[in-house]
């Protein structure tokens, strides 16, 4: 710990000496405020303000607010958008000034505006590497599964990221697991995010302003996870005037409403979607399956309070459920619940504060019952869940147009139930109980922007990050044995509660730097260290709904991640098109891997069957975006390679990841044919997934029994996959503030039926005849319809 404080006090000591070598003699005074839709009152992320004709500018962070510190003196300021009328104004700063901005939507004729409204946002100008900015309008514009807008079926579109194939009830990051994914919704994390196994996000589109993926040079106020960030932000809600906004589908409907508490001072929304696939059903289950259950549902709500100048409070909940139930027999059910409350209060035109404190669980329930006759009955049930509590105070310091000051503090108690199983027979109860476990996870964490002249930039921190394992639980010490072989308990041990039982802390440098060749283009690098906590344990291709979470512990190490990430940027002039390229180099240590035939479920010495690995993934990500004119979208290409080391397996040789994919292509267009029509299209392809098979096999009364003589893992890969989606969009006459439109949409329009994976079998009417099956989640055309509105 010596060299960790050491450390940080450098960090600090080089923050210090940046600021005082930018510090001028010049008065300069700071014009700051907030700046709104003026529709709606909803603030706005990424707004640019600047002096037009020189690179000096900021834009609004996560709550619109910005501060821009200037010489004294009169100073001519533009706020810009995409999708709004620029705004100037001039200031006269003989003091520190207050300067709320209102924004009206621009008409969207005026090419313009669309052209010059994000540029301070464009990645040529911004110090953030392997960072992808979505704004919901351009997510509404894709076509997706049974026309219904999906965020994470966008961001797959992303370079670097992809899934092991449809139904996937997660989405892989630059070779990490799904796991290792930071999802937060309003700040509060989400741990699992699709309804329907992976079909559907647990985010309601009506409810989103807007997603920051982030998958490498992570700023020094993320932690957690090792993979990516996904940062998606709530709608404030209207403080205009109530409004609604909704759709009718084929799977499930939503409704949206938004509206003042109080104009201008308060607003509310809420947001709801039920599916009813269960309802379309009915008609056709008889017998044992006539009570059969199949649906989702979820609330998302947030309200807010503009106190006064100088202080806003923000409370948002998510509550979400799927239900499967298979008449009598069997009800499967998981869910997420958040809910968190923020404080925003300005110091000074200089000091933000936004103060943050969120709750977050996560459960499951599994149950099956059989009537063996009228006499005999048995039912089995099995629950488990995740909870947790955060704070999280984060300060941003504006010292001026060239430095920015990022720090704060973050705590997280986790409480983890791992599994409660419970069976009856007649009257003969029984139960098996995993043990709870605790663990208190804490960070601190400081980070600079600065501004080098008009060229350069760079951004560096360092994380301080920290976990405990904690009682009430209990502590099991096992013999080492060979790898890949189970290890042998040798004893275990009672800790109270609050008590440790074991800790770890790591330092977590950060480092992004730009470098601006021309007006046009720029290069960028990136360095990150991040340390993981906790682990999803799951020996499938893809997590499940049923998978455990597990906290690091005494046998469970901390997986340790470094990335390394250098880009070009090009910025076409008049910001018509942006093309990058990005190459990293990823290494994993201490990732979770599974002894063969490792026993998961209601398993008290699971850490037994865990074994450490490490792994390394690295590639070149393209991207081409165009976002003017009639015809817009991006094209993205991956090359890359996943691969992971683990002793006592694969003969301890490095193998392929479940979800390497060498080649990843994704092409998404959408064209305008007037202001009522308009088509959309995306084309995927990408490598088979690597998969375990046997090559040979053992012959016993007729029966095969497959068998791998190399024992080595993920040796074959399943054929390339493909798949077109359409979707045409027609947009009714407005009637007054009735705003209507359908969506029609073709999902996997040639009909191709990829393979999620290949299993063998013999025969059942020969069993002299093997067979491959291939199974496909989905392998014909689903058409869909949906109509959308707003009032």
């Amino acid at each position: 710990m010596k060299s960790t404080a050491k450390a940080f006090i450098c960090i600090c000591l080089l923050v210090l000496g940046a600021l005082g070598a930018s510090a001028q003699q010049q008065q300069r005074y700071t014009v700051s405020g907030y700046v709104k839709d003026a529709q709606s009152g909803e603030s706005l992320i990424g707004i640019s303000i600047g002096k037009p004709g020189t690179t000096i500018g900021t834009v609004t962070n996560e709550y619109g607010f910005y501060s821009l510190t200037l010489p004294a003196g009169q100073h001519e300021l533009q706020y810009t958008y995409i999708g709004y009328a620029p705004t100037k104004m001039t200031v006269d700063l003989t003091s520190n000034k207050r300067l709320d901005i209102k924004l009206a939507q621009a008409d969207r004729q005026l090419n313009e505006v669309v052209v010059t409204g994000k540029h301070q946002e464009k990645s040529i100008n911004t110090l953030s590497t392997s960072l992808n900015k979505l704004d919901i309008a351009e997510i509404k514009k894709l076509p997706t599964l049974m026309g219904e807008v999906d965020v994470l079926r966008t961001i797959q579109t992303l370079p670097g990221v992809n899934t092991v194939g449809e139904g996937a009830a997660s989405f892989n990051v630059r070779g990490g697991n799904g796991d290792e994914n930071l999802i937060l919704l309003d700040e509060a994390p989400v741990y699992n995010s699709t309804h329907m196994l992976g079909f559907f996000s647990v985010f309601n589109p009506d409810a989103v302003k807007n997603i920051n993926l982030i998958k490498g040079g992570f700023p020094a106020e993320y932690g957690g996870r090792t993979a990516s960030v996904l940062d998606i932000r709530m709608k404030d809600g209207n403080n205009q005037r109530l409004g609604l906004t909704g759709g009718i589908g084929n799977i499930f409907s939503r409704l949206a409403v938004e509206g003042p508490l109080k104009k201008d001072k308060s607003s509310f929304i809420v947001a709801a979607r039920r599916s009813y696939m269960d309802i379309m059903m009915k008609p056709f289950l008889k017998g044992d399956m006539k009570d059969t259950k199949l649906y989702f549902y979820d609330l998302t709500a947030k309200v807010n309070f503009n106190l006064n100048k100088n202080n806003s409070l923000f409370v948002s909940g998510y509550l979400g459920r799927d239900v499967f139930g298979f008449g009598n027999q069997a009800d499967l059910n998981w869910g997420n619940t958040t809910g968190s409350i923020r404080w925003n209060h300005i110091f000074n035109s200089r000091l933000f504060l936004n103060l943050t404190t969120y709750y977050t669980k996560y459960d499951y329930s599994l149950a099956f019952k059989s009537d063996a006759d009228e006499t005999v009955k048995q039912q089995f049930k099995w629950t488990s869940n995740i909870i947790n509590y955060g704070v999280k105070p984060a300060f941003t310091y504006y010292i001026n147009a060239s430095n920015t000051l990022h720090f704060g503090l973050q705590g997280t108690y986790y409480t983890f139930k791992p599994g409660k199983g419970t069976s009856q027979e007649d009257d003969r109860y029984s139960e098996v109980v995993v043990k709870d476990k605790h663990g208190l996870e804490t960070a601190a964490y400081l980070d600079h922007e600065w501004k080098v002249g008009n060229r350069f930039g760079i951004q560096y921190g360092v994380r301080l990050s920290g976990f405990q394992f904690r009682g009430k639980s209990t502590a099991y010490y096992y013999a080492d044995t060979t790898p890949g072989i189970r290890k042998r308990l040798i004893n275990e041990q009672e800790f109270a509660a609050g008590k440790n039982i074991a800790d770890y802390y790591f330092l977590e440098p950060r480092l992004s730097a730009k470098y601006s060749l021309n007006s046009t283009s720029a290069v960028k690098v990136a360095y990150s260290r991040s340390a993981q906590y906790m682990h999803q344990l799951s020996n499938t291709a893809s997590p499940t709904p049923v998978d455990i979470w597990t906290p690091v512990t005494n046998n469970v190490k901390p997986q340790l991640t470094d990335q390394f990430t250098a880009g070009y940027f090009y910025n076409a002039p008049g910001d018509k098109f942006e093309i990058s390229a990005e190459v990293f180099y990823k290494t994993m240590k201490d990732q979770l891997d599974y002894i063969d035939d490792a026993d998961l479920d209601l398993n008290e010495y699971i850490e037994a069957d865990l074994l450490a690995a490490k792994g390394r993934a690295y590639g070149l990500e393209l991207y081409a975006k165009k976002d003017v004119g009639n015809t817009t979208g991006w094209i993205s290409y991956t090359l890359s390679r996943t691969e992971r080391q683990t002793p006592g397996l694969s003969q301890n040789e490095w193998f392929l990841n479940r979800y390497d994919r060498p080649h990843n292509v994704n092409i998404v267009v959408s064209h305008e044919f007037s202001k009522r029509a308009s088509l959309g299209a995306n084309w995927v392809f990408a490598s088979g997934t690597p998969a375990t098979f046997a090559d040979s096999r053992l012959e016993y009364q007729d029966w095969d029994i497959p068998y791998n003589t190399t024992e080595r893992r993920n040796n074959y890969r399943l054929k390339p996959f493909h798949r077109l989606d359409l979707s045409f969009t027609y947009k009714g006459k407005q009637l007054k503030r009735w705003k209507g439109e359908w969506v029609f949409s073709l999902y996997n329009v040639y009909a191709r039926r990829n393979a999620y994976t290949v299993y063998f079998r013999q025969n059942p009417d020969d069993a002299s005849k093997k067979e491959a099956i291939r199974l496909s989640i989905i392998g014909s055309i689903i058409p869909g319809i949906t109509y959308n509105f707003k009032f």
